[in-house]
């Protein structure tokens, strides 16, 4: 396997000269601590815990532990996560570009664009798109400059005034924007936890009135391959190509 893997490689490095990174986050984003409830309610004893944690702090503040509240954010800096990205491109000989995409923020890019090394890095996002009774994450990669924050403050906008003819709006106005990619992050991941079935019907629901303007889904580095596999029959069907995202949160 590992031969296969330095053939594959060394076909890579022959036939490209730039390796591109979409899909990873800075101390910029906000990550909701919600998923702590379902991934602790499969393993019994990390749930009885969380239950008596529950209690001690009902006990201490008077009020219940809601953790759909809380939030945590990833370690690195928008430099350092920059050089990490772009180092692991160096490290297979080839020219790297990095877009940093934080969860509904691009403060992290604009910083970058002071920094002579870093300059005409994109200024991109991971936009929180609520749809229906689920949400998506839609990675939009660069922004114009020039109107980069006008644009986001109606991202923003949309996410905490969700409106379907606004949406239709919004992804027709950054499709006409030249050079910018809009990638359908980890599509069939169901992070509000409404069930499989009626997530991927979301989804084909959210295609049909915006997968025109939708560019490619992703393969996501950080879920299991079987939902992985998944998107790929799903692209084949609808005839959209799919992109790599690592999705790297740590160091």
């Amino acid at each position: 396997m590992f031969q296969i893997y330095l053939q594959w490689m060394t076909t890579v490095t022959d036939r490209f000269q730039t390796g591109v990174s979409l899909h990873s986050h800075t101390l910029h984003s906000r990550e909701n601590l919600e998923f702590i409830y379902r991934a602790i309610a499969k393993v019994p004893l990390f749930a009885a815990a969380l239950r008596r944690g529950e209690r001690h702090y009902q006990r201490v503040n008077g009020t219940a532990l809601d953790l759909t509240r809380g939030w945590w954010t990833p370690p690195l800096g928008a430099h350092d996560a920059w050089s990490v990205e772009k180092a692991q491109i160096e490290d297979l000989g080839l020219s790297p570009m990095v877009s940093l995409t934080d969860h509904d923020d691009i403060e992290a890019p604009v910083s970058l664009q002071l920094l002579d090394e870093c300059r005409g890095t994109p200024i991109s996002l991971e936009w929180t798109v609520p749809f229906r009774s689920t949400f998506f994450h839609i990675g939009v990669h660069n922004l114009p400059p020039a109107s980069a924050r006008p644009i986001f403050r109606e991202l923003e906008r949309y996410t905490q005034q969700p409106n379907e003819r606004r949406l239709r709006e919004l992804m027709a106005a950054l499709h006409t924007l030249a050079g910018t990619l809009i990638v359908f992050n980890h599509p069939f991941w169901d992070e509000k936890g409404i069930g499989q079935t009626a997530h991927q019907e979301a989804v084909r629901e959210f295609m049909q009135l915006c997968g025109s303007q939708i560019h490619a889904l992703e393969l996501n580095g950080l879920r299991p391959w079987r939902e992985n596999h998944k998107i790929v029959a799903f692209a084949g069907e609808i005839g959209k190509p799919v992109i790599a995202g690592g999705d790297r949160h740590a160091i």
